[in-house]
């Protein structure tokens, strides 16, 4: 996992991190979080019954395979059909197979084969209407106005929690012009 989305995942969480590094020994990470005992089990079942839900179906791109599982748990734990890929190679593939059966794409930005920019140029060549999420940890390429002028419905940086990922993907799917892929 890149230091940029740890670094973010732990400050949203009210944490630190410190690094010491040794040329030749390596390097320490220490992670403070703060211990919440309260309420956990309350907050927990209420906000999963307050997530945006859905349907439709996803394909979900993200070069690593921790994120890409951990990403479709939580869409299909929200009612969503996800398909993922760690490649955006096979991503393209897939969805170039199939344009039809996909109702949104969630895509990472920096990955090893194609960029999520490269990926979202091909998948508009193939169906210019098909609603994309570009997703980033921390890019110098990209941001919400450039991925805007691709045509991109949503830019998100990472990590984005769950509800607001849930919120996001919900606005972005209402506003699109054709039926669900289950619908058609």
């Amino acid at each position: 996992m890149g230091l940029a989305i740890v670094h973010g995942i732990i400050t949203n969480y009210g944490g630190t991190i410190t690094v010491e590094s040794l040329q030749g020994e390596g390097s320490l990470f220490t992670l403070d979080l703060p211990c919440v005992t309260d309420g956990i089990e309350k907050e927990a079942g209420s906000a999963s019954a307050l997530l945006t839900r859905g349907t439709e179906r996803i394909l979900f791109v993200d070069d690593e395979e921790m994120l890409a599982r951990l990403g479709k748990e939580m869409l299909t734990h929200m009612g969503y059909d996800v398909v993922t890929y760690t490649s955006s190679l096979e991503a393209l593939q897939a969805f170039q197979a199939n344009p039809q059966s996909f109702d949104l794409v969630i895509t990472d930005q920096t990955m090893p084969e194609m960029t999520g920019v490269n990926l979202v140029e091909q998948l508009r060549r193939v169906q210019s209407d098909i609603p994309i999420i570009l997703c980033t940890g921390f890019s110098h390429l990209v941001n919400a106005e450039t991925a805007h002028a691709l045509g991109v419905e949503a830019f998100v940086m990472k990590p984005e929690g769950t509800r607001d990922l849930a919120v996001t993907i919900r606005r972005v799917l209402d506003k699109r012009d054709r039926p669900p892929s289950w619908q058609s």
